[in-house]
């Protein structure tokens, strides 16, 4: 299958085609509202990616990290990916997210109502508040 790998690059672009994204405007925004760091430097849409570059990325409630492996400029299928970058997340961040995928919510049946003072003091004493 033929790649269109190009030379320059945006930084938004290249977060849409490998998928860290939906879509392009959301990887812009993403760069607009300071959650994309590259070396440790907040960074505009449109700078200019090079191969080796280290891209963090603030996706609550961890930061992931990534190596830039090649420039890629149109999306590919998930497993394509892999040939064009790297994820650098350290187990410290993995860990926190596991964590997280651990808590629990309290389910209430729709039409019960608010809680009851006896129901929040339950739900207390499990420790979800």
């Amino acid at each position: 299958m033929k790649y269109k790998i190009e030379e320059n690059i945006r930084v938004d672009k290249w977060l849409w085609a490998v998928r860290l994204y939906k879509t392009r405007s959301l990887a812009t925004d993403a760069c607009d509202n300071g959650r994309i760091n590259i070396q440790g430097m907040r960074v505009k849409p449109s700078r200019n990616l090079k191969v080796g570059d280290v891209i963090e990325v603030k996706m609550p409630p961890i930061t992931r990290t990534y190596i830039v492996k090649g420039l890629l400029g149109q999306r590919l299928s998930a497993t394509l990916v892999k040939e064009f970058i790297e994820d650098i997340t350290p187990p410290d961040q993995l860990k926190i997210l596991e964590d997280s995928r651990w808590q629990h919510t309290v389910y209430r049946d729709p039409g019960e109502g608010r809680p009851t003072k006896k129901d929040r003091r339950d739900i207390e004493e499990l420790g979800f508040f």
